[in-house]
């Protein structure tokens, strides 16, 4: 376990991260939202979760302690750990005009609404840049956890704020492991520095980590390939499955972890290498090697 995150640190000379307060199994200690610039208006990555009040307090307090406003507020991708305090800094955190609030778009693309607001997303682009005083934030499509998962190079300190794509501590869960696996080698190629991360401490060794990522994939994979060749003619339920592969897994983790298992057994099926008895009540999954 990490050491205790204090709710409110300057963590360089432009990023202060204020901890969500929404502390969970999967969110490690909260949600890491990060003021970023160093001029008197900064950009707000993430917004932690709906009624916490004491989030709004903390970020209320970052504000006045740095003698700072929130130019604009950015998402790493729709989740309510990520976009649910949007509604709550709009209400009783005011700038003097409206917030522009920007994402990526979901794929395919359909509309997002803000909860409890009128508002809507302005959507970004891979690509695309956005300053502030003393920080330049290049966006990076990043999908594989979402659908709409972006990750942000902070130009500056050649640091990654990576969302949920990478975490402070632990592994990412995901949707789509392809994807994922593609995002990660993206990452990996930056060669940034740092990672600011969506949960969890600062990652000091940034390409260490993400290879650490990978590596761990690649090796679940052949975990799973080895248990089903080994027993060759014979099926598995994921359950089944999880039993054997994730046998250290914590108890309140399986279902996260069975979830992660089920997309490694659909990312292999599509490659040749399992097939799946989609007719049996429970899903069962034998090797076609």
């Amino acid at each position: 376990m990490a050491s205790l995150l204090p709710r409110i640190e300057r963590l360089s000379s432009r990023v202060v991260r204020v901890l969500g307060c929404n502390p969970g199994p999967m969110t490690l200690q909260g949600t890491n939202t990060y003021l970023v610039g160093t001029g008197p208006r900064r950009i707000l990555i993430d917004t932690g979760e709906p009624a916490i009040p004491e989030y709004i307090g903390c970020l209320k307090q970052a504000l006045t302690d740095f003698n700072i406003s929130i130019q604009e507020i950015l998402v790493t991708h729709w989740h309510h750990d990520h976009t649910g305090g949007i509604s709550d800094i709009c209400r009783n955190i005011h700038n003097g005009s409206e917030y522009c609030i920007s994402k990526l778009p979901r794929t395919p693309h359909r509309e997002e609404i803000i909860e409890g607001e009128k508002l809507k997303y302005s959507y970004l682009k891979d690509g695309d840049v956005l300053k502030t005083e003393g920080a330049t934030l290049r966006v990076l499509y990043t999908p594989g956890h979402t659908d709409d998962h972006m990750a942000l190079h902070l130009v500056e300190e050649n640091a990654i704020f990576s969302g949920d794509c990478i975490l402070g501590e632990g592994t990412a869960v995901f949707e789509d492991l392809y994807d994922y696996m593609k995002s990660l080698e993206m990452l990996l190629q930056m060669q940034a520095d740092l990672i600011y991360p969506g949960h969890g401490p600062v990652v000091h060794d940034a390409r260490a980590k993400i290879q650490g990522y990978i590596s761990h994939r690649n090796a679940r994979e052949q975990q799973i390939l080895n248990v089903l060749q080994e027993n060759a003619g014979k099926s598995f339920t994921s359950m089944e499955l999880i039993k054997i592969v994730y046998k250290e897994t914590p108890e309140n983790l399986l279902i996260a972890a069975e979830n992660n298992l089920t997309l490694h057994l659909r990312k292999l099926e599509k490659e040749g290498k399992v097939s799946v008895n989609e007719k049996s009540p429970n899903l069962r999954w034998k090797s076609s090697l």
